[in-house]
């Protein structure tokens, strides 16, 4: 469905992403992970043209959207839940959710998919006239996923989902992502610094190191890896 081919990427004349490959296929969960400062968040901006590369192609569904802006590849049906959640904290739970579903492809089923996502989330439903800012963080991590599904992407990026929340609202958002896709069909892609959570969740991982693909295969020979078990899993 989305695949990366042979992208390098920086800022000025600093590289940040060097040859880096990747396929993520329909109906897959698959996880990026690594450490801060290993190239995630470029690879990020990349996929939603906020990073243009200086080598390399993006293709979504067979097609080359490497020329596309970001609003058309959300337009093609690539959403996002941003690290940091980056809600509109002065609007209330449904005017965000509004928000989200404003593309033209979305737009007629807006009503429709507030009710779907108060279905998923009844706690927003009951804080729909409340501010985004004044919501807990695992709520704004709800209202975040919320928003996206409201585009009604046919694939979802989570960036960083576990970043500032407790342990507890993370294995929720965790399990989230896993209902998504078993239950809907979701196609996802993972990117996160928890390993262990990021391993169990997805069939297929890549590991990022210093702007590059240091591994990649199915996610349970990555846990068994010793490299990944030494340098991201204390063992």
């Amino acid at each position: 469905m989305l695949e990366l081919r042979n992208i390098i990427a920086g800022y000025g004349s600093a590289r940040v992403l060097e040859d880096v490959s990747l396929k993520i296929r329909e109906g897959e969960v698959v996880a990026i992970v690594g450490a801060n400062g290993a190239g995630k968040s470029s690879l990020v901006r990349v996929i939603f043209a906020l990073l243009k590369p200086t080598s390399g192609t993006v293709h979504f569904c067979g097609e080359d959207i490497t020329p596309m802006a970001s609003h058309q590849r959300a337009e093609k049906g690539i959403g996002i839940v941003p690290e940091g959640r980056r809600l509109f904290p002065k609007l209330t739970v449904e005017e965000n959710l509004m928000v989200g579903g404003i593309n033209a492809r979305a737009r007629i089923n807006r009503l429709q998919m507030i009710q779907d996502v108060f279905k998923m989330f009844p706690v927003l439903e009951q804080r729909r006239t409340q501010l985004a800012q004044t919501l807990s963080g695992g709520e704004q991590q709800m209202l975040a996923i919320g928003r996206a599904l409201m585009a009604q992407p046919r694939m979802l990026v989570f960036d960083e989902p576990s970043l500032g929340l407790a342990p507890k609202v993370v294995l929720g958002v965790f399990e989230t992502i896993r209902k998504l896709n078993k239950e809907q069909g979701l196609t996802v892609l993972l990117i996160e610094q928890n390993v262990a959570l990021s391993l169990e969740i997805a069939g297929h991982a890549y590991v990022l190191e210093n702007g590059r693909i240091a591994l990649s295969g199915k996610s349970q020979d990555l846990l068994a890896n010793d490299h990944v078990k030494k340098a991201y899993l204390g063992m």
